[in-house]
């Protein structure tokens, strides 16, 4: 299909290059960013999900990848080209979001298996605890916040900072972080997701799509997961 040819494939020229001082600027605020971020991650896992510690946490953890990626330096939102006008580029808004149902749809099939297998069923319904405590509109605010945060700082500041490879090397850096949960399923969420969005760094030279592709996908699964695994 072209719109995830453009999406995913099809790279948009950029000159986003940073001077050498820049790109050593930038590489440092990312490893504080990540020793910082890897702290609070600990903490916030040891806080009961839906008080009022584990969110003031998790919005500070947010806090802290969003500080780190606009410190390392300039940002872009990013374009893709456009289908209706040749050799035009626009801002990637629908396709980013259909991507991220399209996602979302792959997990659900996915999850109609792992649903059969209790180990995997167990980790699964322990990420989907989280949706049940607190207010859902809050959970919903929380989880936007923290999946623009973390596209700003991996797909941002992140892959900006490694000069090459950086769609590999983000993705393993993003699951390796995301190991940190103790969670295996998150982590196999983070390869896929991962290697996708950092893809779609790749071709549009930005986090706007990014950030788009993963808030929707993650809303979706607050939403289905418990349906899928009550």
């Amino acid at each position: 299909m072209s719109w995830v040819r453009r999406s995913v494939w099809d790279v948009v020229p950029r000159d986003q290059q940073d001077t050498p001082e820049g790109l050593r600027r930038r590489q440092v605020v990312v490893v504080a960013t990540i020793l910082i971020g890897g702290v609070l991650l600990g903490v916030s896992l040891r806080l009961e999900p839906g008080s009022v510690a584990f969110y003031v946490a998790t919005l500070a953890l947010a806090g802290v990848w969003a500080t780190g990626a606009f410190v390392s330096g300039r940002l872009h939102a990013g374009r893709i080209a456009s289908r209706p006008v040749p050799d035009t580029t626009v801002r990637p808004i629908v396709d980013p979001i259909l991507l991220g149902l399209a996602l979302a749809l792959l997990f659900v099939v996915g999850g109609l298996v792992v649903r059969e297998i209790p180990w995997l069923f167990d980790q699964v319904r322990s990420v989907t605890d989280f949706a049940d405590q607190g207010a859902l509109w809050l959970v919903v605010i929380v989880t936007a916040v923290n999946g623009i945060a973390e596209e700003l700082f991996w797909r941002g500041a992140a892959y900006a900072a490694i000069p090459r490879n950086p769609v590999v090397w983000t993705t393993i850096a993003y699951v390796v972080a995301t190991l940190g949960t103790g969670n295996v399923m998150l982590a196999f969420a983070a390869i896929l997701l991962g290697v996708v969005v950092g893809l779609q760094r790749r071709a549009s030279g930005g986090v706007l799509a990014p950030i788009l592709t993963h808030c929707t996908w993650s809303i979706s699964m607050l939403f289905v997961l418990p349906l899928l695994f009550a």
